[in-house]
């Protein structure tokens, strides 16, 4: 078992029970059932994850044979190609998961993430298998790209899960903490503004661990009432459809309108500028 899911299954157990204590939004019933629906996808994601897994290190030790990449063509020691491929791979996943809200064959099987209609811990594990495989195989080109060592990765996939867990969770955070961390990390108050069911919410937000994504590419948003964000598509939110085999079939469904009025009515500017 790698060191990124080691955390990663600790960070996820401190905060689903956290989550009981302390949640941000009260009276959800039948927390375990949802859990247990959001890992049963996320086993058989993680199982094509780790069939991918060999691919990432081929890259990894091809572009290191061949001196392939940023890293091996600037010649960076150890410390400052770390620090550099970790800000430049998050800025990687930021466009990455634009262009799954762009692009509409992305978007169906990334919609498997939206449908969760009340978003915990366990909706950061929550993908479809077929888009942790083209994530996989778009990481490769990435990782060569960057010179990345797989120690490198490994770094960046361990702070990566502690933030995505962190940020999906329904843990009541402090406004100022929340605030103070927003200005570096994506916090909840910013991820659950993602996953709202207004289109022009949903498409907003993006960044994975650093928030500054968003400021400089002009998807920042947050919200003054959290507490009504309304969370999934607009369909496929049914019990029904949260069970495993049915959201593993859900990119086959007819698309819902995705209108800029869907669920709710769009923001104001000002809104979008908040700090």
């Amino acid at each position: 078992m790698s060191t990124d899911t080691i955390i990663g299954l600790i960070a996820l157990t401190a905060l689903f029970a956290a989550e009981g204590w302390l949640p941000a939004y009260a009276g959800r019933g039948q927390r375990l059932r949802h859990g247990a629906n959001n890992l049963g996808l996320a086993a058989v994601s993680a199982a094509v994850g780790a069939l991918t897994a060999p691919l990432l290190v081929l890259s990894v030790e091809t572009a290191a044979a061949h001196g392939i990449g940023l890293c091996h063509t600037l010649a960076l020691g150890w410390p400052a190609c770390a620090a550099l491929t970790f800000v430049l791979f998050d800025g990687w996943m930021y466009a990455w998961h634009r262009a799954n809200h762009r692009i509409p064959l992305l978007w169906r099987f990334h919609r498997v993430h939206h449908t969760d209609p009340a978003m915990d811990s366990t909706t950061a594990l929550r993908f479809h298998p077929v888009e942790i495989l083209l994530s996989a195989l778009a990481n490769c080109l990435v990782l060569m790209a960057l010179g990345m060592s797989l120690g490198m990765l490994v770094l960046y996939k361990s702070a990566m899960v502690l933030v995505i867990l962190f940020h999906h969770s329904n843990l009541a955070v402090p406004a100022r903490l929340d605030a103070r961390l927003r200005r570096v990390i994506v916090p909840p108050s910013m991820h659950r503004v993602h996953h709202s069911v207004v289109r022009a919410e949903t498409d907003s937000n993006y960044g994975t661990v650093f928030s500054f994504w968003d400021r400089l590419f002009g998807s920042f948003r947050l919200r003054d009432d959290p507490e009504a964000i309304r969370f999934g598509i607009g369909a496929y939110d049914d019990a029904a459809w949260q069970r495993p085999l049915r959201l593993l079939r859900l990119p086959l469904e007819p698309s819902p309108s995705r209108s800029r009025d869907r669920g709710q009515a769009d923001l104001s500017p000002a809104a979008e500028a908040k700090p």
